[in-house]
């Protein structure tokens, strides 16, 4: 039997934006690092959650090209492999290449959900950090404690909370946050020959609390009231452990709550 529901938000977008120094844009191929999701996915549904995918539009996500070499799973064939089948399995069972989209996902039914997670790679600066509809998704998480995490290039979509209906701002302000770092991205930069939106600064500006400190960028996550954030892949196996603990232990808070409620006002039998 299911535990709940977990929403899984992923970028629609296949590229995203490098400004040449002549100050011609470049789209570079993009879309969901391939560990970034799989390894916290796994972990997720071995805890004993199902999930749901969703993306802007419902129009259909894309893998990083970059992720899928072995380079990234240090020579690791089976993980890798483990991985593929994964998210093979996740089309044909869960519909990962037909998400929901955002617009379709009601306020009656995220009360349904138990947590939302955002995985990384590039894609996200391209679609998520200015959806309105996913603003109002994540305010939901974030008014209710609801365990959230992102991981990466995934924190971006927070700043979509600035945009959402009836938004007060940057729902996160004071938060502390670890993401992809700007030394990082600038690397990256070096490789593309252009500029590129930073996350790290981008949510310092919106003022987020950025956590840089060297064991961050070595896979140690970040956890700050219902949010756990990682920088790059290497914190995706304790992120998505992280995450699988913070859920079962809001399940415990707000089974503790509905004692608490029941005893306070007994139901009365004629």
């Amino acid at each position: 039997m299911s535990k709940g529901k977990i929403l899984i938000i992923l970028s629609g977008a296949d590229s995203f934006a490098v400004e040449k120094p002549d100050g011609n844009v470049s789209e570079e191929k993009t879309g969901f690092f391939l560990t970034e999701l799989a390894t916290p996915l796994e972990k997720i549904l071995d805890a004993g959650y199902d999930v749901v995918f969703a993306s802007p539009h419902g129009n259909k996500p894309s893998i990083d090209p970059l992720s899928e070499s072995i380079l990234v799973y240090m020579g690791n064939y089976w993980r890798k492999k483990k991985e593929e089948e994964l998210i093979e399995r996740m089309r044909v069972e869960k519909s990962l290449y037909a998400p929901r989209a955002f617009s379709e996902i009601g306020d009656d039914e995220l009360r349904g959900f138990k947590g939302v997670f955002i995985p990384g790679g590039h894609a996200p600066l391209t679609d998520l950090g200015a959806d309105p509809e996913l603003g109002r998704i994540l305010l939901h998480f974030y008014r209710n404690g609801k365990p959230t995490a992102a991981v990466c290039h995934g924190p971006y979509a927070l700043l979509s909370t600035r945009v959402a209906p009836n938004s007060t701002g940057f729902a996160y302000k004071g938060y502390k946050l670890t993401s992809w770092s700007d030394a990082s991205e600038s690397l990256v930069e070096k490789l593309k020959g252009g500029h590129i939106e930073k996350v790290e600064s981008a949510l310092r500006d919106a003022g987020a609390d950025m956590q840089t400190q060297t064991s961050k960028n070595l896979g140690s996550v970040t956890v700050d009231r219902e949010v756990v954030s990682g920088a790059n892949p290497l914190a995706v196996a304790e992120l998505g452990e992280k995450f699988v603990e913070m859920l079962a232990q809001k399940q415990g808070e707000e089974q503790i709550e509905s004692l608490e409620r029941r005893n306070r006002f007994p139901v009365q039998v004629n």
